[in-house]
């Protein structure tokens, strides 16, 4: 089974798509811009949306992917979230003013979209696929994921700050790979961390966290298009520099469209 990733980029420009990755055919992690890239046979195919938290960047597509299959939708797309995004898509965009009710539409009893409500810790299968959801700290309730088909895991961990539970709960699974946002440069680090996203310098904290045992590639998402390559520098001094435990340095990649991880 493979994770696609659609798009990885903190905001738009040409050839960047916001967060989402299809996890085999019919999962969708995360609803941002990059579902625009997929093909109209490859949206009807989707029967589950797991969204991180309700910001713009990571939901925007949502309404659209639906509204593009939905003559030829047989059963809702279930859209799993927390209780707050759930919300927060009921009163601010599927409201009959932004967007269609399409939880009522075209009845209340076969709606285009259904919503179910996760917890942290709640382990969902899907086809084969175990998704486990894993805490986030953001301005908004927040998760991050945990998906394996039978092996190792692929982790995200959605928009988040420092966060001593996510660590705790990674240094318990077999991960395969690592995805974890960085959306700010260190000149910016006041504001990533009013903002609860990560900065170089505290990536650097967070990835401490880590058992020095183990070892997995480190995937950097959420990069502001414009300062991609001053954050992946910053990333990569730090880690040149000060590397966690002896002879401990960490395989730190910049996530890119397109690629696609293998479970």
């Amino acid at each position: 089974m493979k994770v696609r990733v659609l798009g990885c980029s903190g905001a738009i420009a040409r050839g960047c798509r916001t967060t989402s990755f299809l996890v085999g055919e019919d999962v969708l992690v995360d609803a941002g811009t990059g579902v625009g890239d997929l093909t109209l046979d490859e949206m009807r195919k989707v029967r589950h949306v797991l969204l991180t938290h309700s910001h713009l960047d990571h939901v925007a597509a949502l309404p659209l992917m639906i509204d593009a299959v939905a003559s030829q939708l047989t059963e809702p797309v279930r859209v799993h979230a927390l209780a707050g995004t759930i919300g927060a898509l009921k009163d601010h965009v599927f409201n009959n003013v932004i967007w269609p009710d399409f939880s009522r539409i075209p009845s209340p009893e076969a709606p285009f979209i259904s919503f179910h409500e996760l917890q942290v810790g709640q382990v969902l299968q899907l086809g084969g696929k175990a998704v486990e959801v894993l805490p986030a700290v953001h301005t908004v309730p927040a998760v991050g994921f945990a998906v394996s088909a039978g092996g190792a895991s692929w982790v995200f961990t959605g928009d988040t700050e420092r966060n001593p539970a996510f660590w705790q709960r990674i240094n318990q699974l077999d991960v395969a790979a690592l995805v974890i946002e960085t959306a700010f440069s260190n000149r910016e680090q006041e504001l990533a961390r009013r903002s609860l996203h990560l900065s170089p310098l505290a990536l650097a904290q967070e990835l401490d966290c880590i058992d020095k045992a183990k070892g997995f590639p480190i995937y950097i998402t959420h990069t502001k298009p414009a300062e991609t390559e001053l954050i992946m520098a910053e990333i990569q001094k730090f880690d040149q520099t000060q590397p966690f435990g002896p002879d401990v340095s960490h395989d730190i990649r910049w996530l890119r469209a397109g690629q696609e991880f293998e479970l």
